[in-house]
């Protein structure tokens, strides 16, 4: 391995990651030629094969899978290094990679906001999916920290809860029942009803309420993004459950109905692989995070925190 380079390691860890020398090549902006290239020569070095083969698909072999794990704890070293040199030098600079549910778009953007001018230093990469590929990034160590609804019970994790964050009945401005109270949630079962893709957590508490009081609701539309959701229920298709945060934007277009057993209470947690060293900024973030969601009292109308940001530890 003393004549490995630390490029060879790049363009393998990004072909392991992939699965592919050609997605590798295109993230790492190579000509396929070179990635093979690059790995075969790793490949000598190491003396093992690296990858095999099945049919169209590509595999890590053992060897692989353990050149492909330290990899990883190379450049985190690497990372960290860089920014622990960057903050004794005073620049407050480097990355923070998020990943977070897509409920929480309309809440951790604009907490993003204060840090960004407090450290413009510091280059930010937000992934939003739902709550399945949030849990699949965080198998794969992909990310420095997580926003998401559930913690979940098969990987370990450090988390903290930081914002509830309620589920509601959405419905158009004009629809019939907005004017009612204390609605039976068995009229639910009476509505046209557009439901979230499978693998969201807000779809997964929806159906547990609905199975837990035997309802079976007209599923007209399954949409993947709350905006179209929203864009559905505007133009009267039907109704739908959505975070109440999500209301943050257009609030004069729809109306929450006061329904039994609504709200379903939900929490935001931040949370990371547990036993993961967190880089400066990433623990930094996460202090700020705490503070800020202690400023936010009223869920329809958000709030930047005014007390000062806990500042890079020395």
């Amino acid at each position: 391995m003393n004549q490995a380079t630390l490029h060879q390691l790049k363009v393998f860890e990004a072909a392991a990651r992939h699965g592919s020398f050609t997605r590798a090549a295109e993230e790492l902006f190579l000509t396929q030629p070179t990635v093979s290239m690059q790995i075969k020569q790793l490949t000598k070095s190491v003396g093992l094969p690296l990858f095999e083969q099945v049919g169209k698909r590509l595999f890590l072999t053992e060897a692989g899978r353990e050149l492909f794990a330290t990899c990883r704890q190379i450049f985190e070293t690497i990372s960290q290094f860089e920014m622990k040199v960057a903050d004794l030098k005073g620049l407050k600079q480097g990355q923070l990679r998020l990943a977070v549910i897509t409920t929480a778009k309309y809440i951790i953007p604009r907490l993003l906001g204060q840090f960004c001018q407090l450290y413009p230093g510091i280059d930010i990469s937000l992934q939003v999916t739902n709550h399945e590929r949030i849990l699949e990034r965080m198998i794969g160590n992909m990310d420095d920290l997580y926003i998401l609804s559930q913690v979940p019970d098969h990987v370990d994790v450090s988390f903290e809860a930081f914002l509830e964050n309620p589920l509601v009945v959405f419905a158009p401005v004009n629809h019939p029942l907005a004017q009612e109270k204390n609605i039976p949630i068995e009229r639910l079962a009476n509505e046209p009803f557009i439901m979230r893709e499978p693998g969201s957590g807000t779809r997964r508490a929806v159906q547990s309420l609905l199975d837990e009081h035997g309802i079976k609701v007209k599923v007209k539309l399954e949409l993947g993004s709350n905006e179209a959701i929203k864009q559905a229920i505007a133009g009267g298709l039907g109704v739908s459950v959505l975070s109440r945060h999500t209301l943050l934007t257009d609030a004069h277009e729809f109306s929450i109905l006061d329904m039994q057993h609504f709200p379903i209470k939900r929490t935001w947690y931040i949370a990371h692989p547990a036993g993961k060293q967190l880089s400066i900024v990433a623990r930094t973030y996460y202090q700020y995070l705490l503070e800020a969601a202690k400023k936010i009292v009223d869920l329809e109308d958000i709030a930047l925190p005014t007390t000062p940001v806990p500042k890079l530890p020395e």
